[in-house]
């Protein structure tokens, strides 16, 4: 039996799809009062609004309608008066004659106006009436886009043979990294569930398991500080596999990803573009590249190794950018603030140069440089006149951190503009950094992620260049997501954690609920779980992820529909036997 969503008992259409061809028909449609405007001769026009759209409705001028009231309005379709079509409104070519309208519903005046104007709203007004705000144009949008994503994801997933399993809310605490958020036990008191950042534990003792190929759209929890691209509660793809290798991973994750994007915009990219991390690292400065925009760094080491520069000789690296068109925007005071800038994220200083009309550079370390050398950084850059050219010398790492935000700063567009360019970063450091204290490398992802085949041999000699079977999934310069291949036999485990500093007996203390299936015969396998809330953020044209969720914290954590968070009652506590200390004054 086929089923028509626009009918129900109590209508026949939905507001936003009558068209001309519906003229002369007789419906009934329900909805908000968007708008009342009276007419001269004793009668009124209605602007009906559901989900679906607005149509305008021409009803006696006796009948109390105010804004919001919900009504179901039985009329005839017809065609709008010359000279009145509205060309802005789908449905601008028809009216509605002849009402009978039947109030279902009074309401009190809104708090703010349910249309577009409502986006100028303080954004706490905003939560706090959050049942009002979505029933705006903007937010119905939000809402569908996101529940289309969602869509296509499962079928994708299913399409390749993914069963969906659901994994517990309550489990252990495990050093994962961000900071959890705890339940308390009642039945054990001083005893506490964790709520799961990830179901990665669990969807790992699935391949154990035999599952083959699982998937979950998960809910997350991370008691971090929230931005624009981070909640306390988030959704994501959740993704794991056995008997693959990494490019089995990313074409399947790349399949649901694609397949999302074209359900909402209709289009999809052939292929998603891949590079190293170390390339990301070299030409983009950081491991989210945003690849809609040039400015890539230049690598210019060679160039000044004679140079008699100080702040450029004996630099382990040289590198530059150059921003197209920008020279005369910027004069000293702005050139000072980038400065500031390239200092606070880790540089030095920070060279500049204008380029001339005459291509001619402008900057107080000019007659420090040969003409030998400007002429051989102009090439590099490849700047014109009218360019701005800035510089960094420093270790690799820094030079790379440092433009790589200046870069950002002066070129990215906001993320929701197009195009979309999606990239795979692959091939991550096992390990980032040295421990001050226990003189051991970091990890850069988690413990289990697999060490490159190629650089086994580099553990006991050079563990920092060891490269990792880890990939992220980028946006526009957004994270959406990351995984890895994992490490399947305890000797390899163990040589992991032996280059971590964590012993047998602390691996076990630890992890030894997981690490003991894998003594059972655990198959090679990989995974990955990428961010809902961002990926549909940027399909729906949102900076802001809050905007694409139906019920968010505020960026301080609060719910101001709720309340949320409320302090316990005494006898709440009592009985999960914990104490509270008093309020910080």
């Amino acid at each position: 039996m086929s089923v028509n969503p626009s009918q129900t008992s109590l209508r026949t259409h939905l507001c936003g799809e009558l068209r001309a061809a519906h003229i002369g028909q007789t419906v009934s449609l329900c909805g908000w009062i968007a708008k009342r405007r009276e007419h001269g001769d004793k009668l009124a026009f209605v602007d009906l609004r559901d989900h679906s759209g607005i149509v305008q409705c021409v009803i006696d001028d006796g009948v109390d309608l105010r804004s919001e009231y919900v009504a179901r309005i039985t009329g005839t379709v017809r065609a709008r008066p010359t000279g009145t079509v509205n060309a802005n409104l789908a449905t601008g070519e028809i009216e509605i004659g002849d009402c009978n309208v039947e109030v279902l519903r009074s309401a009190d005046p809104p708090p703010f106006p349910i249309d577009a104007r409502a986006d100028d709203v303080d954004e706490n007004v905003r939560l706090q009436y959050r049942y009002l705000d979505i029933r705006r144009e903007r937010m119905q949008r939000n809402i569908r886009v996101r529940a289309k994503v969602n869509s296509a994801v499962r079928a994708a997933m299913e399409r390749q043979g993914f069963v969906e399993v659901e994994t517990p809310m309550l489990v252990p605490s495990t050093p994962e990294g961000a900071r959890e958020f705890l339940v308390p036990s009642r039945k054990e008191p001083g005893s506490f569930y964790a709520l799961p950042q990830s179901p990665q534990l669990f969807k790992q003792l699935l391949m154990v398991a035999g599952i083959d190929r699982y998937y979950q759209i998960a809910r997350c929890l991370r008691d971090e500080d929230l931005r624009a691209d981070r909640q306390y509660e988030f959704m994501q793809l959740d993704a794991e596999m056995s008997f693959v290798t990494q490019d089995d991973v990313l074409e399947a994750i790349s399949e649901a990803v694609l397949s999302a994007a074209e359900a909402v915009t209709g289009e999809r990219p052939a292929t998603i573009d891949r590079i190293t991390w170390r390339e990301a690292m070299d030409r983009y400065g950081v491991d989210k590249p945003d690849l809609r925009f040039g400015m890539e760094l230049v690598e210019l080491t060679s160039i000044f190794t004679g140079t008699e520069f100080k702040a450029f000789a004996g630099a382990a690296s040289i590198k530059g950018i150059c921003a197209p068109g920008r020279a005369e925007e910027f004069g000293r005071n702005k050139l000072d603030a980038l400065t500031d800038k390239a200092k606070k994220v880790g540089a030095k200083g920070l060279v500049w140069l204008k380029v001339g009309a005459d291509g001619s550079l402008d900057s107080p370390v000019v007659k420090f440089l040969s003409a030998s050398e400007q002429s051989a950084l102009v090439t590099a850059v490849a700047a014109k006149p009218g360019d701005l050219v800035l510089i960094v010398a420093d270790e690799w790492m820094t030079t790379c951190e440092v433009l790589g935000q200046l870069r950002n700063d002066l070129g990215r567009p906001p993320v929701h503009q197009g195009p979309y360019r999606y990239v795979w970063v692959v091939e991550f450091p096992l390990f980032v950094g040295v421990d001050k204290e226990s003189g051991r490398p970091k990890p850069g992802h988690h413990p289990f992620c697999r060490p490159h085949p190629d650089d086994l041999d580099k553990f006991e000699t050079d563990p920092l260049s060891v490269r990792a079977m880890a990939y992220d999934l980028v946006l526009n310069g957004w994270e959406l997501g990351s995984g890895s291949i994992r490490i399947h036999e305890p000797e390899m485990q163990r040589k992991v954690f032996t280059a971590l500093g964590i012993s047998d007996e602390e691996a076990n203390r630890k992890f030894g609920f997981f690490l003991k299936p894998f003594t059972f015969g655990a198959p090679p396998h990989g995974g990955f779980a990428f961010g809902l809330d961002r990926l549909v953020a940027i399909l729906a044209g949102e900076e802001n992820i809050r905007e694409v969720i139906a019920f968010p914290k505020t960026q301080s954590g609060q719910d101001p529909m709720t309340n949320a968070p409320t302090r316990a009652e005494a006898k709440q506590l009592e009985e999960l036997g914990i104490r509270t200390l008093p309020p910080k004054v």
